[in-house]
């Protein structure tokens, strides 16, 4: 019996195992799909928010100036403290005021003394005239005298009224409760000399007006969502206003808007606004810029989807969705359908409300969207979605937000 055949079966059995086994090597099996959390995109109402940069004026400011000349004596407040209305702020030396009132009551005297003479006089030539003893102009000017004196009387009353008047404005006393400035002029100049000389400033903050603006193409758009059903706009005493302060923290108190101008600022294409609120720990100081969020209305039908959903590049805002992918086969180069695979899907999202995004196109009702597991869900590969085990932190914290799968 021949060795050789034998030996070569053999052989050709080892070499055919060595390749199966080297084909299988090089074909590992494929990994299982990430894992997804996704939620339900659901239509409703949301509110229409704009957010602007806003600075801070008191409620009402008034100058405190000195309204007669003299030497300012003294300063009768501490600076940057809280002042009633009345309260002397400053004193200016009523020496001079005083000795001009009282040259006015001795013009008062003698104009009395003159028309009780007057007077007198005129009585007597009534008495006179029946007998024919005085001409009748005499009477005549005796009772012109006698009116003369009287209305002298009254000049001298109205002087004397005004010399108590300016006398008074010695006492410089604020016009408004509020908090008091700085002094700008010291002790010991002369004020009031042709010109109501300004001395300090008060502020009355425990309410204040945020002003900010709004561009017109931002308006437009507006008014053109609520023509066309897809928003409706409150009316100016309606508006409610929430403020963030600089450290990024929520101012407490919801201010209303209280005015709107009726023309645009040319220079920046803007239409101002003005909202009031109470400041009541005084939190918030004239000129201080804040984070405005006034809500305008209402938006009808939008999506709100999670911050973290919700991703960006060059050209647009997209979110991924479960769907159906399309991909090429690696073996054949044909195109491929894909179930159940991430689907990039892109949106309009414009504005924020609280801390999702108000997306207004691109969405259906019912889409799956995926706000959990996004770093592992590559484009039209296959995913294995279920509902978000937990609302992502964006989404927790605000109302209304889209449910998770299966929880509608």
């Amino acid at each position: 019996m021949n060795p050789l055949p034998l030996r070569s079966s053999l052989l050709a059995l080892g070499l055919a195992a060595a390749l199966a086994a080297c084909h299988k090597q090089e074909a590992p099996q494929q990994p299982p799909p990430p894992e997804v959390g996704t939620i339900t995109a659901q239509p409703q109402d949301a509110p229409l928010v704009q957010d602007q940069v806003g600075r801070v004026s008191a409620f009402r400011t008034a100058d405190v100036r000195a309204r007669v000349p003299g030497i300012l004596l003294h300063r009768l407040y501490e600076e940057g403290t809280d002042v009633k209305a009345g309260q002397k702020l400053f004193q200016i030396d009523p020496q001079p005021l005083k000795a001009e009132l009282d040259a006015q009551l001795a013009n008062l005297a003698s104009a009395r003394a003159t028309a009780v003479n007057a007077k007198a006089q005129a009585d007597r030539n009534r008495g006179l005239i029946g007998k024919n003893y005085v001409s009748r102009q005499d009477l005549d000017t005796a009772e012109a005298n006698q009116r003369t004196a009287e209305a002298a009387v009254k000049q001298a009353e109205a002087n004397v009224q005004s010399a108590r008047i300016n006398l008074g404005f010695t006492d410089v006393v604020s016009p408004i409760d509020g908090r008091a400035g700085q002094q700008q002029v010291t002790e010991g100049a002369l004020v009031g000399q042709n010109e109501t000389t300004l001395l300090t400033q008060v502020d009355q903050i425990d309410k204040v007006y945020v002003n900010f603006s709004v561009s017109v193409s931002d308006l437009d758009a507006m008014r053109r969502a609520a023509a066309n059903g897809a928003a409706t706009l409150s009316p100016t005493d309606k508006a409610t206003v929430r403020i963030q302060l600089p450290d990024g923290s929520d101012f407490g108190e919801q201010g209303v808007l209280d005015f709107s101008s009726a023309t645009v600022n040319p220079q920046t294409g803007t239409v101002n606004l003005r909202a009031q609120l109470a400041n009541p720990d005084l939190r918030l100081l004239p000129g201080q810029f804040v984070t405005v969020k006034a809500t305008l209305g209402d938006l009808h039908n939008v999506f709100l989807i999670p911050q973290a959903a919700v991703l960006r590049d060059a050209n647009d805002a997209y979110v991924m969705v479960v769907g159906e992918g399309h991909a090429k086969d690696p073996q054949t180069g044909k195109d491929t359908t894909v179930p159940s695979a991430a689907v990039r899907r892109p949106i309009k999202a414009e504005r924020i409300s609280g801390s999702n995004w108000v997306v207004t196109g691109g969405l259906k009702p019912g889409d799956q969207i995926i706000v959990q597991g996004l770093p592992k869900a590559r484009e039209n590969a296959p995913v294995k979605a279920s509902p978000a085990q937990a609302a992502p932190a964006s989404a927790a914290s605000a109302p209304g937000a889209a449910a998770p799968a299966g929880q509608q």
